[in-house]
C-alpha cells in the first residue's frame, strides 16, 4: 500500500467537526494575521514605501489563491456547463463578483488600517441578521423565534460596538451621534456581503461551485484592482511583484484562502448544517484571542459590552438553528453556492 494510499485513507477516519473546527481556527486568526503582515512590510520598507500594504495583501492574496483554485476546480468550466447558465445567471455572477469579491473586502481591509481588528470581527457580526432579515423578507423563509431574538440582540450588541467607541479614533459626526470611519466601512461590506447572500441563495444554488469561486474571485480582484488604481493611481502597485511580498503571499493564499476553504468544505460534507453553524459561530472568539496574542490588541469596555451581546444572539440563534434542524438526522446535501456561502459565514469577508 503506498502512502498516497495511507494518508488517503487516515483522512476519512478524522471527523468531519475537526475540519470544521482547523478550518474555523484559520478563519478566526486570518485579520490578525492580515494586521500582522501589513506591520511586518512597514519594517521592511522599499524606499518609503510598505510592499505588504492592505491593498497588495489583498490584490496579490487573491492571485496566489487563483494559482491553487483554478487547477482544483478547472474541470468545471466546461463548455456544457457554462451553456447551461442563463443570462440571469451571469448578472448574478457579476453582481455577486463584485459586492462580494471586491467591496466588502476592499472596505474591510481599508477599515483595518483605520480601526480596530476587534471592531471589525464584531461589526462584520451585522452581517448574519441582515442575511436573516432579508432571507424572511426577500425569499419568504421561516425561522424560530430564537433566530429572530438572537438576530436582535446581535444588532444591537453591534450597535453598541459603534456608539461606545472612545472619542480618540477618527470620527464621522451624523448629528448628535458620531461614529467611526473604520467601524461604518465594515458595516457597509457587512450590508454587502450579505446581499451577494441573498442573491446567491435565490438564482445560483444550481451553479457549480468551481464556475462560482473562480468567476466570483477573478472578477472581483480586476474591479478592485481597477478601482484602485483610479483611486490612488499606479504608484499605489509599484512593489506588487516584489519578492519580499510574494514569499509571504504565498503562504498567504495557500494557508488562509485556499486549505480553510478545503478543510471547510470536507467538513462539511460529512456535518450538518447546524453543526458546521455552530462552530462557525465560535470565529469572533477565536478572532478576538488572535489579535491579542498577535497585536496585543485588548479588548475595550465597548467590546466587551458589545461583544457579550453579540455572543448572547449568536447562542439564542443557535439554540432557533438546533430545534429547527434537530428532525433532521442525515447530512444536508448543500448545493455548491449554499456552501460557498457557509465558508463565507466562517472566513467573515473572505479571509480578510
Amino acid at each position: 500500500m503506498t502512502r498516497v494510499k495511507k494518508l488517503y485513507r487516515l483522512t476519512h477516519k478524522i471527523p468531519g467537526t475537526m475540519y470544521l473546527w482547523l478550518a474555523i481556527l484559520i478563519f478566526g486568526f486570518s485579520s490578525a494575521i492580515t494586521r500582522k503582515l501589513t506591520e511586518i512590510g512597514a519594517q521592511n520598507l522599499i524606499g518609503d514605501r510598505n510592499p505588504i500594504s492592505l491593498c497588495n495583501v489583498l490584490f496579490v492574496g487573491n492571485l496566489c489563491a487563483l494559482l491553487v483554485t483554478i487547477p482544483i476546480y478547472w474541470r468545471q468550466w466546461k463548455p456544457a456547463n457554462l451553456r447551461q447558465l442563463s443570462k440571469r445567471d451571469w448578472i448574478s455572477l457579476t453582481v455577486v463578483a463584485i459586492l462580494s469579491g471586491a467591496l466588502a473586502p476592499g472596505l474591510i481591509f481599508q477599515a483595518l488600517a483605520i480601526t480596530g481588528v476587534n471592531n471589525v470581527i464584531l461589526i462584520g457580526r451585522l452581517e448574519p441578521p441582515l442575511t436573516l432579515a432579508f432571507s424572511v423578507w426577500l425569499l419568504r423563509e421561516r425561522v424560530t423565534k430564537w433566530q429572530i431574538g438572537g438576530a436582535i440582540a446581535a444588532f444591537i450588541g453591534v450597535s453598541l460596538t459603534i456608539v461606545l467607541q472612545p472619542s480618540t479614533q477618527a470620527m464621522m459626526s451624523m448629528g448628535s451621534l458620531k461614529l467611526g470611519l473604520g467601524e461604518i466601512l465594515t458595516a457597509i461590506g457587512a450590508l454587502a456581503v450579505s446581499v451577494s447572500t441573498i442573491i446567491g441563495k435565490k438564482h445560483l444554488s444550481h451553479v457549480p461551485l468551481g464556475i462560482y469561486s473562480i468567476f466570483r474571485n477573478t472578477l472581483g480582484t480586476i474591479i478592485f484592482f481597477c478601482i484602485a488604481l483610479g483611486l490612488y493611481g499606479k504608484e499605489h502597485f509599484m512593489d506588487v511583484f516584489s519578492p519580499f511580498l510574494w514569499q509571504w503571499m504565498l503562504v498567504y493564499g495557500a494557508f488562509i484562502v485556499v486549505l480553510g476553504q478545503f478543510l471547510w468544505i470536507k467538513g462539511l460534507r460529512t456535518s450538518t448544517v447546524s453543526t458546521a453553524s455552530l462552530i462557525g459561530s465560535f470565529t469572533p472568539i477565536i478572532g478576538i484571542i488572535a489579535a491579542f496574542l498577535l497585536l496585543n490588541e485588548v479588548p475595550t469596555q465597548a467590546q466587551y459590552i458589545g461583544g457579550g451581546l453579540i455572543l448572547a444572539g449568536i447562542f439564542l440563534s443557535q439554540v432557533g438553528i438546533q430545534r429547527q434542524t434537530s428532525p433532521t438526522i442525515t447530512s444536508p446535501q448543500s448545493s455548491s453556492t449554499q456552501v460557498e456561502q457557509q465558508i463565507e459565514m466562517g472566513m467573515g469577508f473572505k479571509g480578510m
